[in-house]
This record gives C-alpha cells, structure tokens and sequence, in this order.
C-alpha cells in the first residue's frame, strides 16, 4: 500500500509542479482525503519528488539551460547578448522568492499547510486566471520584459509559497497582464522557477539532515522520485504546447471545483 501511495503521490507531484493547479495544495489534499501518513511521506519524501520535478525541467530545457551557464560570466558583466540578458532577467526574478522564504518559512510552514487555506487560495487563484485570460492581449514576447517586469513576475512567484496558489499559475497570471504569448511567458517562468525549485530541494534536504538517516524508506523516496520526473517531464512537454493555441480557462475551472470539492469534504467530516 505504501507504494501506491508513493507512486500516487509522485504523479500528483510531477502534474501539479508545472500545471496551474499546485503541488503543494495537491499533495495536502491528496494526504488529508485519503488520510495518508505525513510522517510517513514526509521531508525525505518531499525532497524526492522535489528533485524528481527538478530533472524533469531540466531535461526538457537541457538546451536553454546549457546556454544559460555558458552565458553567465557575460551575464554577470552586463554583456547584452539574448541569453546573458535572460540570466539577468532570471535573477531579478529570484530575488523576492529568496527574500519570502527567508523571512516567513516557518509561518508558511506552520500555519497554511491546510485544507481550508488550499480551498481558499484555489479559487482565488483561479479568478486571477479568469480574468488574465480575458483581459490580458497576448501580444508580446517574453525577451521584451524589463528586469522590473521580471522582478514583478518573481513577487507572484513568491506568493505562490502559500499552497494552493501555484508557482506557474500566478507567474503566467501575471504574465497574460503583463500582455506576453502564453508559449514565451512560460517557456520563461519554467526557466525562472529552476532556481525556486533547487532552492526547495535542498532546504528539505537540509532540514532532514537534521532529523537524520533513521528509519529512511529508500524505495518509497525512488518510487517517488521516479514518478514525478517521468510524469514530471511529460507534463511540460504536453503544456508548453497546448499553450500555443489554448486558454488557460480551463484550469481556473479545475480549481474551482477541486475547491468545492474541499468545502463539502470538511463541512461533512
């Protein structure tokens, strides 16, 4: 039983990483509804999953990402090539997730990993999707931020460390009010979330360093890992191109029933 639920928990996580619905509401619900052991799939397994969506973004924009590193010193002496200026635009987006995690981590942690909070960060979310959708023009390419639009880009990442907001949903939110194509505004918040990702990774990892090696479910930490890279990488490769000639409405829709859905579950515990 615990590999089901590892194996459901890695695919939950691989979907739910790039889609704009949450991983982190995923996997809260996904624990409370079937009543799964938290400590059981806790730290350790989070960081599986973690690194396993990590690979995944990484093999699928393998080509990019080498062009990035190759770029960087350039990028770090103000040189004004394609690439040396979207490492720029990357860091100015890092910036306010480095800053929100440092300071309210704990606070996070500690007080809106709930049912209730992803209900209501659901549908709040998916309001903003609506309406982006529709008010947002689609017009302009991702090379054409301005390092203060990317900066903003990384403030609605970094509110997306509440569960149930969703890093690529509030990132493409803005995105579509700030007019870009939906295929360029994520082709870049996928690149601008690698840092956010490696960054999460390794706090669990550091935070169960601290707990220790005992009692270390190795095949269900593989089990998971594997999942989420493998449904990890089919899931970006299917949502970068269904964002070439498709709403993002749809999801909004997801989350507002999935949100329901919660509502009647804890009204009728």
């Amino acid at each position: 039983m615990d590999l089901i639920a590892a194996a459901l928990l890695g695919v939950v996580q691989g979907l739910t990483e790039f889609l704009p619905v949450s991983s982190s509401g995923h996997l809260i619900l996904a624990r409370a509804f079937f009543g799964w052991d938290p400590g059981r799939f806790g730290i350790a397994f989070d960081v599986a999953c973690h690194v396993g969506t990590l690979l995944a973004v990484v093999a699928f924009f393998r080509a990019d990402i080498v062009r990035l590193v190759a770029a960087a010193p350039g990028a770090l002496s103000g040189r004004d090539g394609e690439y040396e200026r979207l490492g720029r635009l990357i860091i100015a987006g890092t910036i306010p997730i480095v800053i929100v995690g440092g300071l309210f981590a704990d606070l996070i942690e500690g007080q809106l990993r709930s049912p209730a909070v992803v209900a209501a960060t659901l549908t709040i979310g998916g309001a903003g999707l609506v309406l982006a959708e529709r008010v947002g023009r689609k017009s302009r390419d991702a090379r054409s931020l301005g390092y203060g639009e990317a900066l903003a880009i990384g403030c609605a990442q970094a509110l997306a460390l509440a569960p149930g907001i969703s890093r690529s949903g509030a990132t493409l939110t803005l995105g579509l009010f700030l007019n870009l194509e939906r295929a360029s505004a994520a082709r870049f918040v996928f690149l601008m979330s690698l840092p956010a990702i490696v960054a999460a990774a390794a706090k669990e990892a550091i935070d169960f360093s601290e707990v220790g090696m005992a009692g270390l479910p190795v095949t269900l930490l593989a089990v998971g890992l594997v999942t989420s890279a493998i449904v990890g990488y089919i899931t970006v490769k299917f949502f970068v191109r269904y964002l070439a000639a498709h709403s993002l409405e749809v999801f909004a829709y997801y989350r507002f029933v999935l949100a329901a859905v919660t509502v009647v579950w804890l009204l009728t515990r």
